[in-house]
């Protein structure tokens, strides 16, 4: 199923398994995949300035072919199919303890340098607590406007069959890379 011309977003809480989703549909589909975490993070845990993370999703969003994961509304925007991993919090909190433990004194692959996990702990606590009431429940009103784009993913065994409906209901949007 490579060569696919398609936007897909991968959003969800810290510990959802956006990362490893992403992934593994990237390698699937034969889609280049992106994480906003090396976006909105600079060395040092710092967040990047709004204006250049605007630059960066933008010049990102443009290409004609993308798995992005992480949470934008700009990148929803901009997406064919939005995948919402909607998994409990308590599931996204051990996940993230068990991540942050794997790389407590390094940084992880993919992000800016001085970026040990140990540093966000407890800040990615409080993402995931509040994930629910902010970013998500304007997911979840976005999903309700707009169920052709939305799939909301409670069990990682879903994605399949989400992506072959949106596919099956959407071959328009789904184009040949040189077609779009």
């Amino acid at each position: 199923m490579g060569d696919l011309a398609i936007r897909i977003h991968i959003t969800g809480n810290a510990g959802a398994g956006k990362t490893t989703l992403a992934s593994s549909l990237g390698e699937a589909l034969g889609v280049p995949v992106y994480s906003l975490d090396p976006i909105v993070w600079s060395s040092g845990w710092k967040k990047t300035p709004p204006e250049q993370r605007r630059i960066a999703v933008r010049e990102l969003t443009e290409r004609p072919s993308w798995i992005i994961e992480g949470v934008s509304p700009t990148v929803r925007q901009a997406s064919d199919l939005i995948l919402f991993l909607d998994v409990p919090r308590y599931i996204c909190a051990a996940r993230r303890l068990k991540r942050s433990i794997r790389y407590f004194t390094r940084t992880r692959p993919g992000l800016p340098e001085n970026c040990p996990e140990y540093q966000i702990i407890p800040r990615l606590l409080q993402i995931i607590r509040k994930f629910p009431a902010n970013a998500g429940r304007a997911i979840h009103r976005e999903a309700e406007r707009d169920p052709i784009r939305y799939r909301i993913i409670r069990h990682p065994g879903e994605v399949g069959s989400h992506i072959a409906e949106f596919l099956d209901a959407n071959p328009r949007s789904v184009a040949e890379p040189n077609s779009r």
